[in-house]
């Protein structure tokens, strides 16, 4: 049965009027939204103990600390709000008065749209809260990228957004997906991607976080999730803000395991070619999504499972893992060049550039338009690409760029491409590991 979906000033109204739902509102940047929606609904007495905003740094430093990195939109500072002010509530909250309540913290800290237009609105929600009087507090945060082009309309997103994520915190948290898809409520599409939510507590002792980051993409609220060789969801621009990147991409369902052989000999090619220092390099296994998003009615908890379990095992292998929907070379590069990075380079089968630069695999008549667009956003990204052979059986041939079959009317392009090393051969691999395809 469908979920019915309330409006949000009905949100704030039940949580006002619910007597065990007591807490705090700090917010830093765009205003106080959220606390705004509480008050307009009514009853807000019932819910709010303090709401607060400090927008001057010495007076957010005096109350929550110096930020080391200088970032005051970053998890570290949404982190030290909610510490801070979680413990002034079960300081000060004490008595008969307040031992039926389920106490809470709710922060953001965020930076919208400027008068030049020029930033990257984006921002940091989060609320630790007790899911039972008196006890262990439960925490829910995530990173949200606002996407209207107007700095009202972006308030007004992030005032929703606060009310939905305190909605779900008491209403949906027993369903993990509902909770989820619960934080876009009354939003439109667009408006908003949010590309990652980190869980802890009592309350989510079972629930997996990889599955909950996966789940994002499923429902296109993100283009594509990272995890750490730990197996911990991590913040894309935190981790890959100006690096020199490397990415080995595979499918969904790889029958094969990756061939970690010839990528290793492309990540060295890579550093040496670049003269790039470990310090600064990030390598990553991407997996793609994309086969199953095509078919969306198709999609189902096994399909997100298997998802889940992939990344779980390539993160073993002591990779970053990206898992992601960009059917393309070009997209993924769009994607990466949002956190400036010095260079990239993708590593893939020169089977899947032979289906590029073969014209039968593109809608008639429009082969040069989609091949020009395809090569326009990948190499102007600074990426290089890096192709491992493949083995022909039928001819018992390794194919390189030297061989590669390619159609005529794009081969100037491919050998403009390969002569200025903007596609590049994998060098000094062992026959043994080139696989056929």
């Amino acid at each position: 049965m469908a979920r019915e979906i309330y409006e949000t000033k009905r949100k704030a109204l039940k949580i006002n009027l619910n007597e065990e739902i007591y807490g705090t509102f700090a917010e830093i940047g765009a205003g106080q939204e959220v606390a705004r929606n509480f008050f307009n609904a009514g009853a807000a007495s019932g819910t709010i103990a303090k709401t607060m905003s400090a927008y001057d740094m010495a007076f957010s430093d005096a109350i929550y600390g110096t930020e080391e990195s200088g970032r005051y939109v970053s998890r570290s500072r949404l982190r030290r709000m909610l510490e801070h002010e979680y413990r002034l509530l079960t300081e000060r909250l004490t008595g008969e008065k307040y031992q039926n309540k389920r106490l809470f913290a709710f922060a953001n800290t965020v930076t919208a749209l400027n008068f030049s237009k020029t930033n990257d609105p984006h921002g940091w929600l989060g609320i630790r809260f007790q899911h039972e009087a008196g006890g262990e507090p439960n925490e829910i945060i995530f990173h949200v990228r606002l996407l209207d082009s107007d700095n009202l309309l972006q308030q007004k997103v992030l005032g929703i957004l606060g009310v939905n994520l305190v909605f779900a915190a008491y209403y949906y948290r027993q369903d993990v997906q509902t909770m989820i898809e619960s934080l876009v409520d009354n939003l439109s599409q667009g408006s908003i991607e949010i590309d990652l939510v980190k869980i802890s507590g009592p309350a989510f002792r079972d629930v997996n976080e990889r599955l909950i980051n996966l789940y994002l993409i499923a429902k296109g609220y993100s283009k594509a999730a990272i995890f750490n060789p730990q197996g911990s969801a991590y913040q894309s621009k935190d981790l890959l803000y100006k690096k020199d990147i490397m990415i080995l991409r595979t499918k969904y369902r790889q029958k094969s395991n990756p061939n970690f052989d010839l990528f290793n000999l492309a990540v060295d090619q890579f550093k040496r070619n670049l003269g790039i220092k470990d310090d600064n390099l990030v390598v990553m296994i991407e997996v793609l999504m994309t086969n199953v998003l095509d078919q969306t009615p198709q999609f189902t908890n096994e399909d997100l499972q298997y998802f889940a379990e992939r990344a779980e095992y390539l993160c073993s292998t002591g990779n970053h893992i990206l898992v992601s929907n960009f059917t393309r070379n070009h997209y993924l590069a769009e994607y990466l060049a949002q956190f400036k990075p010095r260079n990239v380079g993708i590593s893939t089968n020169i089977s899947n550039l032979r289906n590029i630069f073969n014209s039968k695999q593109y809608t008639k008549g429009n082969y040069t338009d989609e091949l020009l667009a395809y090569v326009s956003g990948l190499f102007s990204k600074n990426v290089k690409l890096y192709a491992y052979p493949y083995l022909n059986k039928q001819h018992n041939q390794i194919v390189t760029t030297a061989n590669m079959p390619v159609s005529d009317e794009a081969r100037p392009l491919f050998e403009f491409l390969v002569k200025n090393n903007y596609i590049i051969d994998i060098e000094n691999y062992d026959e043994r590991y080139v696989k056929t395809v």
